[in-house]
């Protein structure tokens, strides 16, 4: 009863947050979730309601609300349609770590985040590893989304199609990169993320591509590793904070504009959450994390908003392929991005064609898409659904993860559609100038 107590007097440290909630259910209307489930515990209104009764010692099912706050897709669809402006993402995650530090982390995700996560060299050899053995337990697909499947049945990857990883990770061929600032007068540090390390190299490649045409100066220190949010989400705070502080080191090295990074989600965590829920003590390393949260911008923000394009009328290029945009969640109900990747497509040459419901959730949401993947396909198969009706030729999208769960999707339904990221698109066409 004393263990129930003291979590209690932790969850209420968040009521100045729980008491904005009127209770108003605008959250049913947008959450991906509910629209499957129907059921009250799965929308923000509810797990709220949860937390706030815990945090009043109303009951002792302390398990419970952890599983129910599990369920979430943490797309902040609910936190951006609230019309009370309840922090919703920034709630769930702080309760996870407070539920977290309660009970502790299980073994085998204890063995994944403070031995393999935390530690960058760790866990690149670890993935390394998995790359040189995939071809043991997977087969590759001759589908446009270039996937690849389970050859026996498992757990884990029967019934998924998803993109490989790389011969090579981005940090084996381009361990780290420092190059002077051109005509663009703009000094950028990429941030390049687990997933484009990993699985999509060719969306880093590209980036430096498409400085250098631009005359901007690209700082890619090495050592990077994960922003944290796996981490994060399943309320591991203490390896969270880890990978910042390891960032905050890297990047104080040099001196730039901005910290870019072509990941939807990074950039989120980066601008939105280090400054919000790190609590490291480190001499003036939140000053340090506020003023790098500063300078974070999506790729598509840097380059359409500092780069001139020739207007796309003044032309001699055909028409392009018909590209439709899916709008990542973390990019635009998080930090408003949605004009700009668009108009990066279209500088690329391309027809864009909007699809029903852009910016609703894909159904991926990091390890939702691991322990809920029923509901993850139902959610996806949707946004495929989407797509297709198009009759699109590509579909972009500024998030690795999107990347991977739209592919799954596309691929199980022998969908003829390539996913790219709207840098590739504008990399292809400045190589196809010259």
């Amino acid at each position: 009863m004393t263990d129930m107590k003291s979590l209690a007097r932790r969850v209420k440290e968040l009521e100045d947050q729980l008491v904005v909630c009127i209770r108003c259910g605008t959250c049913q209307s947008v959450c991906p979730l509910f629209e499957q489930t129907h059921r009250e515990a799965d929308v923000a209104r509810g797990k709220l309601a949860l937390l706030d009764g815990l945090g009043k010692n109303m009951f002792e099912n302390a398990k419970g609300v952890e599983e129910r706050l599990n369920r979430c897709l943490l797309c902040g669809s609910c936190a951006a349609n609230c019309p009370s402006g309840v922090n919703v993402v920034e709630i769930f995650i702080k309760a996870r770590a407070i539920l977290t530090e309660y009970k502790g982390l299980s073994p085998a995700k204890q063995l994944i985040f403070k031995k393999v996560l935390s530690d960058p060299k760790t866990f690149d050899f670890f993935t390394e590893l998995a790359g040189k053995f995939q071809g043991v337990f997977t087969k590759k697909e001759d589908n446009p989304q270039a996937t690849s499947c389970a050859r026996v049945i498992s757990p884990l990857l029967d019934n998924r199609h998803f993109p490989s990883m790389a011969e090579k990770s981005f940090h084996r061929l381009t361990p780290r990169l420092n190059t002077p600032v051109g005509k663009s007068g703009i000094k950028v540090a990429l941030f390049t993320g687990c997933i484009i390390d990993k699985v999509f190299p060719r969306i880093a490649n590209d980036v430096i591509e498409v400085f250098k045409h631009h005359g901007i100066g690209l700082y890619i220190p090495e050592g990077q590793g994960c922003c944290g949010i796996p981490a994060l989400a399943s309320g591991d705070r203490e390896t969270f904070t880890k990978l910042v502080d390891h960032h905050i080191r890297l990047f104080e090295r040099e001196k730039f504009d901005y910290l870019v990074t072509a990941c939807a989600t990074c950039t989120s965590t980066i601008k939105k959450l280090w400054p919000s829920i790190y609590e490291g003590t480190g001499s003036g390393i939140k000053a340090k994390i506020r003023e790098l949260s500063e300078k974070t911008l999506d790729i598509n923000q840097l380059l359409v908003n500092n780069v001139q394009f020739p207007p796309l009328d003044t032309r001699d290029e055909k028409k392009g392929e018909r590209v439709t945009y899916h709008d990542p969640c973390h990019l635009k109900k998080s930090l408003g991005v949605a004009a700009e990747p668009r108009s990066l497509i279209k500088a690329s040459g391309h027809e864009l064609v909007e699809m029903e419901d852009a910016d609703k959730c894909c159904g991926m949401g990091g390890s939702f898409n691991l322990y809920h993947y029923d509901i993850s396909s139902r959610i996806g198969n949707l946004k495929q659904q989407n797509i297709s009706d198009t009759h699109c030729d590509t579909v972009a999208t500024g998030c690795p993860a999107c990347m991977i769960q739209i592919s799954d999707m596309l691929a199980k339904n022998g969908a003829n559609v390539k996913v790219k990221h709207p840098l590739e698109l504008y990399a292809e066409f400045l190589r196809n100038r010259t």
